[in-house]
């Protein structure tokens, strides 16, 4: 019996270019009105608002527009999983939130992580290719924090610019057969994030959730996040890594045996294909 799984990726690299569709078009001009950004002709209200929350609002529109397509192809899925800032997306595909408040909470998080920018510069570090026992000790001498454990030999790190690029080098000579290093807004899914907890958790709780219709999977404790669970997990979320190997050997376990990415890209199904070859 096929079991189908709907996966919500996280913030693309990059904003590919769409041809106008009345479902695109109608996501779009939603997301203009809730943030002044629109990720169809990329008009903004707010010259000063960063690329990555750029990033983040095409990425949950191409994810909510996507996701209405595959419905009308495939049907509802039987489980949903979430990647990162896919939470977002997931949580309106789950009608926990509608996409307006997807759209609107997508904004105001992302404006308040990109605060953490002034007078600090942070970067990411995609590293391929280091097994955890290997990479571990160069994060903490580096003093930075594994932030995506994506597959066994896949992972992403985040810290303070300068560190990332010394650890970049290191991971290199160490083995790593791909390193690339990313400027970012913030160290997402480190405890640099609790410094401003406080702040993230008063703008989860202006949102009204609902129970997920669908059974939604988060990426920390692989379980079904509940109405009362979403406002804790969307902070807590961003101050810890997000284990995908760990959710899609969880998912397997379930039973699903059908995934789909939903989203911009395919960078959780090429993760998928590392983690099936090691099964």
């Amino acid at each position: 019996m096929s079991m189908t799984c709907f996966m919500f990726p996280g913030q693309p690299l990059l904003r590919t270019e769409m041809q106008a569709m009345p479902a695109f078009d109608e996501l779009a001009c939603c997301c203009q009105d809730k943030t002044g950004f629109n990720p169809l002709s990329d008009e903004c209200s707010d010259p000063g608002l960063s690329e990555n929350v750029r990033l983040q609002l095409f990425g949950v529109t191409m994810s909510l527009h996507r996701y209405s397509m595959m419905v009308l192809e495939r049907g509802l899925p039987d489980v949903i999983a979430e990647h990162s800032m896919g939470i977002y997306p997931a949580l309106a595909a789950s009608r926990s939130l509608n996409n307006a408040e997807a759209l609107e909470l997508t904004f105001r998080i992302g404006k308040r992580l990109t605060e953490m920018s002034q007078g600090v510069q942070y970067a990411l570090a995609s590293v391929v290719g280091l097994a955890y026992e290997s990479l571990n000790p160069l994060v903490a001498a580096n003093r930075i924090y594994i932030a995506n454990h994506n597959t066994s030999r896949h992972f992403l790190v985040a810290g303070e610019r300068s560190c990332i690029e010394t650890f970049a080098n290191e991971a290199a000579a160490a083995g790593a057969f791909s390193t690339a290093v990313f400027g970012c807004d913030a160290p997402l899914h480190t405890p640099l994030i609790r410094e401003i907890a406080a702040d993230l958790q008063r703008i989860v709780n202006d949102y009204d959730y609902k129970d997920p219709q669908i059974p939604l999977v988060d990426h920390l404790e692989q379980r079904n996040l509940t109405a009362a669970d979403v406002p804790g997990f969307l902070v807590e979320e961003l101050c810890r890594p997000v284990f995908w190997d760990r959710t899609y050997r969880a998912l397997i376990g379930r039973g699903l045996n059908s995934f789909h990415e939903i989203g911009a890209g395919s960078s959780l199904t090429k993760f998928n294909r590392w983690i099936d070859s090691e099964r």
